[in-house]
């Protein structure tokens, strides 16, 4: 498609799109649950032809070669489909935001002070893969009263189309402006790049794959963005945990899913443990099939389980059965290791000590900071909040999994009685 062409259409979609943000930011929550409610019996109802359009995606995707993380990421399936349709009902459950008000106040002056929850307006997703994106984020734009306009990846592009379609469908039958939810129907990459620069009619930019989409959208945009760099998470064993517990809550953060954001990446375990402790975790995870890259110390205790780890290995981001292993000191050095190498994603403790899990509560910079709980918990839907839209790293204006609050901010409304500033 010519330049000209796709300016043209995404200039259509952008100004349709922030007209159709005026008609969902004022619609009544109870018709927002049945749109919500009849696509996912849509989904239901549609859910052959969905896998038939997947698996035509994944076809190609693996004929191109597409990594394994990115194929596991792309892979549509009855399990994914019914959590869609969860994802869906959840949403449609929940309290809806808008309109809320708080904090009302009565100032000297005589007027009545107060906030009211209101929609962000129109929002840009960018994503890979990942085709149940497409109907998480219209559920939770639309319960949260916005509008949206979605850019899948190349890899997806029948499974995304077909989905859209589903919506629209659902959305004609309610007579409710298709313009709300837009699906980008080509992939050329300048259309990324247009829409990146509509700042006036574009309220949020949210990129959610790999590192390099989000800093490529982050670097392009003229929008607000909203993101994370990459999942690099770490596990804690500290000097008086359970082993049985924290071997358990090891292998389910590595093995359940390596290709997800909130998968274990490094385990840190206290010295005084360290003899004990990972000889019986490292063979755990080898019947996994995890290849281990460790510290000097590490290696030693562990024969051949563990590989000597280089340099460029802390602080990455395998998405895949891979996993770093480092002996430190104590609670302190785990901490600073997690300051230099973590990306503020999720950061666990196994322990027993009331005084050093509250320290390491406290003093870790993560969206998520746990105790004794796996990492693959710092998702929306384990934290109550429905589909989740993605998660954020960065602290303006949401920190950690984004759900129906975090795309709503707040306007301040005053009540007065002919009252004026003196």
């Amino acid at each position: 498609m010519e330049r000209a062409q796709i300016e043209k259409v995404i200039l259509e979609m952008v100004i349709k799109a922030k007209a159709a943000a005026r008609s969902i930011g004022a619609m009544p929550a109870s018709q927002k649950n049945r749109v919500l409610l009849d696509t996912a019996e849509a989904l239901v109802e549609h859910q052959a032809l969905i896998l038939s359009e997947n698996a035509k995606d994944m076809a190609d995707a693996e004929k191109k070669g597409v990594a394994p993380a990115m194929l596991s990421r792309l892979q549509l399936t009855e399990k994914v489909i019914g959590e869609m349709v969860q994802g869906l009902r959840e949403v449609a459950a929940l309290e809806d935001p808008v309109g809320e008000v708080s904090e009302m106040r009565r100032r000297p002056s005589g007027i009545t002070v107060g906030r009211m929850r209101v929609p962000l307006g129109v929002i840009c997703m960018i994503y890979e893969s990942r085709p149940n994106v497409t109907i998480d984020s219209a559920a939770l734009c639309l319960k949260a009263g916005n509008a949206v306009i979605l850019r899948g990846g190349s890899e997806a592009l029948r499974s995304n189309l077909f989905l859209a379609k589903v919506l629209q469908e659902v959305l004609a039958k309610h007579q409710v402006d298709p313009a709300i939810i837009q699906v980008l129907a080509f992939t050329d990459r300048e259309g990324i790049d247009c829409l990146l620069q509509h700042e006036e009619y574009i309220d949020l930019v949210i990129p959610r794959g790999g590192e390099g989409l989000i800093r490529a959208v982050s670097e392009k945009s003229r929008i607000p963005v909203l993101k994370h760099y990459k999942g690099v998470c770490h596990a804690f064993v500290d000097e008086d945990a359970d082993f049985d517990m924290a071997v358990r809550i090891i292998l389910n953060a590595k093995v359940q899913r390596p290709s997800a954001c909130n998968t274990l990446e490094g385990l840190l375990v206290h010295r005084d443990i360290a003899a004990e402790f990972l000889p019986k975790v490292a063979e755990a995870l080898k019947k996994e099939g995890v290849r281990l890259l460790g510290c000097h110390r590490s290696c030693i205790l562990c024969d051949e389980m563990i590989e000597p780890a280089a340099e460029s290995d802390w602080g990455t981001e395998f998405l895949d059965l891979v996993l770093t292993v480092k002996v430190v000191v104590d609670l302190d050095e785990a901490m600073d290791y997690i300051a230099r190498y973590g990306s503020k994603h999720t950061e666990i403790i196994i322990t027993r000590s009331y005084e050093r899990s509250q320290r390491f509560l406290r003093e870790v910079d993560a969206s998520a900071v746990m105790i004794n709980a796996s990492t693959r918990f710092n998702d929306g839907g384990q934290f109550g909040l429905g589909a989740e839209i993605g998660i954020s790293t960065t602290k303006l204006h949401a920190y950690g999994p984004m759900g129906l609050q975090e795309l709503t901010t707040r306007k301040f409304i005053v009540y007065g009685a002919g009252e004026t500033r003196a």
